[in-house]
């Protein structure tokens, strides 16, 4: 067990609740495959204690002054800071990312804290035009009441810290699952609010599996409200449970972003982007620039300029000195990569890098590139949600704008160029 992680534990209500007789599951080192620690799973009997903590811990939290819980947050941000090396230590030894990253993620969170302490002040409502003489039609924004947050673990800092920022500025109470896979690093976070001053039983952090307890949870009246990060499936099924309650639904859901290079841009200051854009938590990022459509005239040196960048890149433990890309997350990961990669050569792509796991010890996959992918392969139309680029050339502008929207994903687009039309 790693004696530098984290101490594993539920956190309901406001109390730290370790395993005492429950079911556990061992968290992985990607880069390793050391088992860090064992997390345990709430029960039913606690999940019903948290919902029934969550409901008293709205009623407190919803009487706080927005000023009063913004001062909480931003308390929260600052410590975040201050333990910024003990908590992205934490996030690559169970997420893989490199430190550089996970460092940058413990920023981000701070910053998102502090954000949503300034938009609770401003849940402004409106005065409309009356309909008859002695009325005085108001619109007033109230919190909605208790959350159920889901988090991946792409982001294991970031999407914990980003929904319950949002659910506590608002004045909502909430519960957080995040992955299972990443427990220290939300675990870290609550431990920044509760040292903030944050009231017992505003926040609770529950693990188990996912289905169940998505399914005890919104299967309860006291649920108003779900924030749900991660694929398509699972936010169909999540969408189908909150409809027999009317709740109200975030979904983030899955990308494959095209990216347009058009052939009058500075082609090496695009290539160091694109590179540093694909490969960052070894492609696991729902934004991650996926699709890349280059102008024919500069295609070819785009393919060799692309594919000679990914060859040098230094794919390690994300602890280790000068790591560009650490491991994929988990297992799982590599089985769903190569099948997508002996369908794309199946269907005539070609393999300029990479393609295959990396022997040894720990969850690597080489940074790969792949070129003249046609729009039948299976790679094409599914999120690869990993260390892959996909390089096409195109023509004319109309024709890679119908191939950036091909696709019925929606949530990140790019395109390189001096023109401001190309």
């Amino acid at each position: 067990m790693g004696a530098s992680y984290a101490d594993l534990k539920l956190f309901i209500g406001g109390d730290w609740v370790g395993g005492g007789g429950r079911r556990t599951q061992p968290v992985i080192n990607p880069a390793t495959e050391e088992v860090l620690g064992e997390l345990p799973h709430a029960s039913k009997e606690d999940l019903d204690r948290v919902l029934a903590i969550a409901e008293k811990g709205f009623a407190l939290w919803r009487a706080v002054p927005p000023t009063e819980r913004g001062k909480v947050l931003r308390k929260a941000a600052d410590l975040m800071r201050e333990r910024t090396e003990h908590i992205a230590r934490i996030a690559t030894l169970e997420e893989g990312k490199t430190l550089a990253e996970t460092r940058w993620e413990v920023s981000l969170s701070a910053d998102i804290f502090d954000w949503y302490a300034e938009e609770g002040r401003r849940a402004y409502g409106r005065v409309l035009p009356q309909r008859a003489s002695g009325q005085r039609l108001t619109i007033i924004k109230e919190p909605v009441g208790p959350v159920a947050a889901f988090a991946p673990w792409n982001f294991p800092i970031g999407n914990p810290a980003r929904k319950i920022g949002a659910a506590l500025g608002a004045g909502c109470s909430c519960i957080l699952k995040p992955a299972e896979e990443t427990p220290g690093s939300a675990l870290a976070v609550a431990q920044a609010l509760v040292d903030a001053g944050l009231p017992k039983g505003v926040l609770s952090v529950v693990f188990g599996v996912p289905s169940e307890v998505s399914t005890h949870l919104l299967a309860s009246p006291v649920i108003r409200a779900i924030s749900f990060t991660g694929s398509i499936p699972v936010g169909k099924q999540l969408m189908k449970l909150a409809a027999d309650g009317m709740k109200r639904t975030t979904m983030e859901l899955g990308g494959h972003a095209p990216v347009l290079v058009f052939d009058d841009v500075d082609i090496d200051q695009v290539l160091d982007l694109s590179i540093g854009a694909k490969y960052r938590n070894a492609g696991q990022v729902c934004v991650s620039p996926t699709r890349f459509y280059v102008q024919e005239k500069i295609y070819e040196k785009f393919v060799q300029g692309f594919t000679a960048r990914a060859k040098k890149l230094k794919v390690t433990d994300g602890l280790a000195e000068g790591a560009q890309m650490g491991p994929l997350a988990h297992d799982r990961r590599a089985p769903t990569l190569e099948g997508l990669l002996a369908d794309a050569q199946k269907s005539g792509a070609q393999t300029q890098t990479g393609g295959s796991r990396i022997s040894g010890k720990g969850y690597f996959f080489e940074p790969t590139v792949i070129s003249d992918v046609p729009n039948s392969a299976r790679i094409m139309n599914e999120e690869p949600f990993g260390p892959i680029a996909i390089l096409s050339p195109f023509t004319r502008y109309e024709d890679v704008i119908q191939q950036a929207n091909r696709l019925p994903y929606g949530l990140a687009a790019y395109a390189f160029s001096k023109s401001s039309k190309p």
